[in-house]
């Protein structure tokens, strides 16, 4: 061993790091001054009630002043202020902290934390100024002032002061390319953003800068509904009112507070990235909590504010540790009571605010083994049940119809927002029901067997025939429900899920065969001549086409043809295309079922009858019959997908030949 030692840390060389890269954004030093100012105002009244002070405390407040002549920015509190010593020790000494120290010994002393560091965060002033000074008289009795002053290099003066008043005042020479902090417009916004709510008034030419208050530190029951839709409008000025909203509060096992709002999902929200604000006691830190919050909470909006989220040095990212992830389960729980709460309490703004709260709870219930514990006996869905006329009437802000559940039962009754007039017709009228329910209520119908609509505009058709065979329906139609039906077959793995759709029930059909009459000169049935006469007119071999009879009471109010795509393989061209980042394409191999009890087909048999090869190809009549069947498969497929440019231009054609044809037919 030639050598053995201790390896020096020379101020020359850690310096300039603290002073240039510390912190990422340079305007962090008026958070980190101000912080400090702060905490030096706390620290007194904790001096105060521990009974080593008696002076007059005064009215706290916190001085900006800025002087373009001199390019001086500075901060002045009436805290605590310091004695030679103290600079020596929290200043000189680069990261050594006094508030850790400080709040051992006062301890319980004060109702508000110490929220700033002298230290690390005092050297901040560095990135913005190249001289810096203090000015400081202690709450000591017999203090004698202070100055102390650096020009940003390791050499500092510390001499005596002629200042008189109690407090401190930190001066900024700043840089040349700094000077957009000599104006107040740029002091107003940096106040607003880091310190609105901190507990001390913070003043530029003698106007108040803050706001003080911050309400997610008072306790739930001193605040009124409009004391929390106030903030929310303060913190989010042009956005709907949220639906709901969770007050946090916990001192064990670490310290939360907070104030969570559902907002009103907009089509054009990420819901991957945070909304939330986080602070630091009442030190706003970051525009959102992506490491703290569940994923499926992201969209949630407010304020998280903790003592117990380990940042970094500059407080500008989380450090990893298995804190963030138990405070993430508290709120997820305090989010799943305040939703069970909802639903227990006032179910009809509960179901009002479903729209919305089912991307929240259904990412949730996939997401989270204990969040879907909590909530899944309050996931609901909206059917096409039909309960009993008792109507009521939801207190809630003109939207879209909504539903709640009448207290006679588990029928979800229709609702109507206030001054909005009810249609008995609109589909928004449909109720709500829990999975459960749902099962229970049609056990005797179809046990253990979900029929689903994902699109109510393009399954409408497939809708009503299940309806008015008694065959109820639930509405799965946002952009979760594709994943959240997969989840839902994996948890009740005796149930299936079949879209309306991808078949048809025996329900459904109509199986008399003594209505199936057999042709005697072709030995065939109705319904083979059918299939026949589309097979020879679409001309697809990949399309398979079937011949049913819809059961119906009046049969030309089903549909003449329906595109039923099977359930397995429809889903695994969803997911291979998901998987693929790509659109679904309708696939070329399809079912077109073609309804042999609606007069429309029956009609085109009959005419088909009568057709009769001509020299030269087919007769007039067999060319309608052709058109016909087109047009007829063209309606059913409208019903599935929408036609790009070339497909819609190619159907208005032969929609207005068929018209054409049909009218030459007529004027015979």
């Amino acid at each position: 061993m030639l050598e053995q030692g201790t390896i020096s840390i020379h101020t020359e060389n850690i310096f300039p790091i603290i002073k240039k890269s510390l912190y990422s954004d340079h305007q962090i030093f008026l958070r980190e001054l101000v912080s400090n100012a702060v905490d030096a105002i706390q620290k007194l009244q904790m001096v105060a009630r521990s009974g080593e002070f008696s002076g007059e405390i005064g009215e706290s407040e916190i001085i900006i002043a800025v002087d373009k002549d001199k390019k001086t920015l500075s901060i002045t509190d009436n805290g605590i202020g310091m004695t030679a010593e103290e600079i020596k020790k929290y200043i000189n000494q680069v990261a050594f902290s006094s508030a850790e120290e400080f709040v051992q010994k006062y301890k319980g002393a004060s109702d508000q934390p110490i929220i700033g560091h002298f230290g690390l965060g005092f050297y901040s002033s560095f990135m913005v100024a190249n001289h810096v000074e203090i000015d400081t008289l202690s709450y000591k009795d017999g203090a004698e002032a202070v100055h102390w002053s650096c020009d940003g290099s390791p050499n500092f003066t510390l001499e005596e002061s002629s200042r008189t008043t109690r407090g401190t005042t930190i001066i900024l020479h700043l840089m040349e390319e700094e000077e957009e902090f000599l104006e107040p417009a740029r002091i107003k916004t940096l106040v607003k953003t880091y310190c609105d709510f901190m507990p001390v008034p913070i003043k530029l030419d003698g106007e108040v800068l803050n706001r003080q208050k911050a309400p997610w530190r008072e306790s739930a029951s001193n605040l009124t509904k409009e004391d929390y839709l106030e903030f929310y409008r303060y913190l989010y000025p042009f956005e709907e009112e949220p639906l709901l909203w969770v007050h946090l509060n916990t001192d064990y096992p670490f310290i939360v507070n907070g104030i969570l709002y559902f907002p009103k999902l907009k089509p054009d929200v990420d819901v991957s990235k945070g909304q939330i604000k986080l602070f630091c006691n009442q030190v706003f830190v970051s525009d959102n909590c992506e490491e703290i919050i569940p994923q499926f909470l992201l969209p949630m909006r407010g304020v998280i504010d903790s003592t117990d989220i380990p940042l970094n040095v500059s407080r500008s990212a989380l450090q990893g540790d298995r804190t963030v992830k138990r405070i993430g389960d508290y709120v997820a729980k305090k989010v799943g009571d305040r939703l069970k709460e909802l639903y227990r309490d006032d179910r009809e703004q509960y179901i009002y605010a479903w729209k919305d709260l089912a991307t929240f709870v259904k990412f949730g219930v996939m997401n989270d083994d204990k969040f879907k514990k909590q909530v899944e006996d309050i996931v609901v869905f909206r059917t096409t049940h039909e309960g009993n006329n008792t109507e009521l009437t939801a207190a809630a802000a003109p939207t879209p119809a909504v539903e709640v559940q009448s207290q006679e039962g588990d029928v979800w009754q229709d609702v109507t927002p206030t001054g909005e007039t009810q249609d008995s017709t609109s589909a928004q009228k449909l109720p709500y029901v829990t999975l459960k329910e749902y099962l229970e209520r049609n056990k005797e119908k179809h046990e253990n067997r979900v029929f689903y609509c994902t699109d109510e505009a393009s399954q409408a058709a497939y809708v009503e025939l299940h309806k008015n065979q008694g065959l109820e329906v639930l509405f799965l139609d946002s952009f979760i429900d594709t994943h959240f039906i997969n989840f839902l077959e994996r948890e009740y793995n005796e149930v299936k899920f079949t879209r309306v759709d991808s078949d048809l029930d025996n329900t459904l059909l109509d199986k008399d065969k003594s209505k199936e009459i057999v042709d005697p000169t072709t030995n065939k049935t109705k319904g083979e001549t059918i299939k026949e006469i589309f097979e020879k007119a679409l001309n697809k071999p990949k399309l398979n086409i079937r011949t049913e009879a819809l059961k119906s009471d009046n049969p030309q109010g089903t549909p003449p043809a329906m595109v039923l795509l099977p359930e397995i393989l429809r889903r695994l061209r969803e997911m291979n295309a998901m998987m693929q980042q790509q659109t679904v394409e309708f696939p070329e191999e399809h079912v077109l079922l073609v309804n042999t009890a609606h007069p429309l087909i029956q009609n085109l048999a009959n005419l088909s009858q009568g057709t009769i090869i001509q020299d030269g190809g087919q007769s007039p009549t067999g060319e309608l019959v052709n058109s016909i069947c087109q047009h007829v498969y063209d309606l059913a497929l409208m019903s599935q997908k929408g036609f790009d440019a070339e497909g819609m231009k190619s159907f208005v054609q032969r929609s207005n030949q068929v018209l054409t044809k049909l009218t030459e037919q007529a004027a015979k």
